[in-house]
C-alpha cells in the first residue's frame, strides 16, 4: 500500500542543511514540510501546524527533543502523531529514553533518505488522523 495523499510533516532540527535536504527529498516525495531550527520552535508549529508526522532531533537548542516528544505524547490532542526520532546518538539509553517519551521509532544519523520516505509511508498508512483525512 502507497501513501496517496500529501502529508503535512514537520521537521525539527538545528543542523541546517540536514533540514533543507529533509525538507527537500520529503517536498519531492509530494509532502508538505515545515522546518523548525529548534526545540520551542517545533513544539509551537506541531501544535499550530497540525503536522501528520514529526521527524525529531534530539539535541536541540531551547528545548530538547525527549522533552518536545514528551509534551507532545503525553496530551490528548496530539498523542496520536507518530513521532520518528532522528539523532546521531547512538546509545541504547537514549534509544530506551525516546520510547519512554513516547516516540514512535529511532533513526540514527547518517540515515539513508530512501529509508526514511519509506518508514514515512509506513507510519502514514498505520496513523488514525493521517488515514482520516486522506479518506
Amino acid at each position: 500500500m502507497e501513501v496517496k495523499a500529501k502529508a503535512r510533516i514537520l521537521v525539527v532540527d538545528d543542523e541546517e542543511d540536514l533540514g533543507r535536504i529533509l525538507k527537500f527529498a520529503l517536498m519531492a516525495a509530494g509532502h508538505e514540510v515545515l522546518l523548525a531550527m529548534d526545540g520551542a520552535e517545533g513544539l509551537k508549529l506541531a501544535r499550530e501546524g497540525g503536522p501528520d508526522l514529526i521527524l525529531l532531533d534530539l539535541m536541540l537548542p531551547k528545548i530538547d527533543g525527549y522533552k518536545v516528544c514528551r509534551m507532545l505524547k503525553f496530551d490528548e490532542r496530539y498523542k496520536s502523531i507518530p513521532i520518528v526520532i532522528l539523532s546521531a546518538r547512538t546509545q541504547e539509553a537514549d534509544k530506551e529514553m525516546a520510547r519512554d517519551t513516547g516516540a514512535d521509532l529511532f533513526i540514527t544519523k547518517p540515515y539513508n533518505l530512501e529509508e526514511i520516505l519509506r518508514t514515512i509511508d509506513r507510519l502514514l498508512l498505520t496513523s488514525p488522523s493521517y488515514l482520516q483525512k486522506a479518506s
